[in-house]
């Protein structure tokens, strides 16, 4: 029998999960599968542990970490054993072409995307409980309000995100009359269908059932989250507005600035960095 390993090629070059104890059953509540691509830097592990202490007060919560890496990562290993998290811990290294950083000349190129589609791959292939799926990246703030929020989540639901795009807030514009969908506060790309940040929209995983082949696309540069709406179906009338009508901010953009190491640096040049067995 074909699984989903055989048919694609990004899931062949997944390692196999590390996963915490079986989640146990609690009420009816549905879960929420929280989605984190990470990469090596010396802001990850502080940032994945600001991201736990959220986390671990969210009832029915399974976290899948990815790693943007040909191998995972004791760092990454080691903090997710010890997060007292329900967790599935997945490598997929971003496919040539597509790689961020200054060395290659990509730093524009979107980040996270073949990981995310990797976390998606598991959820499908493993026959997990039903549940809302949120593409949490490991550089935002979160409330624990927006999990509740979006627990409930029928097909895909949407709220505001602060500090994002160049505003004080992006935010899904509600109709007053009809509770829907009518238009977005943008500024930047004001013509994407769907003009959503990537921590503004959760999804049904039923959705990602029912159109088991659609993924994020890497070469929908600025418009992957747009995009992946769009090949699931969804319509604006589809959208389910949270957050008071859209008019609260439990998420925020907030981008951990790059750690100064202009020490360390001259340490290493001079042979005698600081201690490498200690983990930051």
């Amino acid at each position: 029998m074909k699984t989903l390993k055989d048919d694609n090629p990004l899931i062949r070059n997944i390692s196999s999960t590390l996963q915490s104890p079986k989640i146990p059953e609690v009420d009816g509540l549905p879960y929420i599968y929280a989605v984190t691509p990470t990469y090596t830097r010396p802001v990850q592990k502080a940032e994945l542990v600001r991201l736990s202490l959220a986390f671990l007060h969210v009832k029915k919560f399974h976290w899948i970490v990815v790693e943007d890496s040909t191998e995972k990562t004791l760092l990454v290993g080691r903090f997710l054993n010890g997060s007292g998290l329900n967790f599935t811990h997945l490598n997929v290294r971003t496919q040539k072409g597509y790689q961020s950083g200054k060395e290659d000349g990509h730093r524009n190129n979107p980040r996270g995307v073949d990981q995310r589609n990797a976390a998606i791959d598991w959820l499908l292939a493993n026959h997990v409980t039903p549940g809302v799926v949120y593409f949490a990246d490991d550089d935002n703030t979160y409330s624990l309000q927006v999990f509740e929020e979006m627990r409930f989540t029928r097909r895909v639901s949407v709220w505001p995100v602060g500090l994002a795009g160049g505003l004080r807030f992006e935010r899904p514009i509600v109709s007053l009359t009809t509770g829907k969908v009518v238009g977005w506060h943008v500024e930047w790309d004001k013509e994407r269908a769907f003009a959503v940040d990537m921590a503004g929209f959760a999804i049904n995983l039923e959705v990602f059932r029912r159109k088991s082949k659609v993924r994020f696309n890497i070469r929908k540069k600025g418009k992957i989250e747009s995009v992946l709406l769009s090949d699931l179906g969804v319509t604006l009338a589809d959208l389910e507005p949270k957050a008071d009508n859209c008019t609260k901010v439990y998420v925020w953009h907030t981008r951990t600035e790059d750690a100064d190491q202009i020490y360390e640096e001259k340490l290493i040049k001079e042979g005698h960095p600081s201690d490498p067995k200690i983990e930051v």
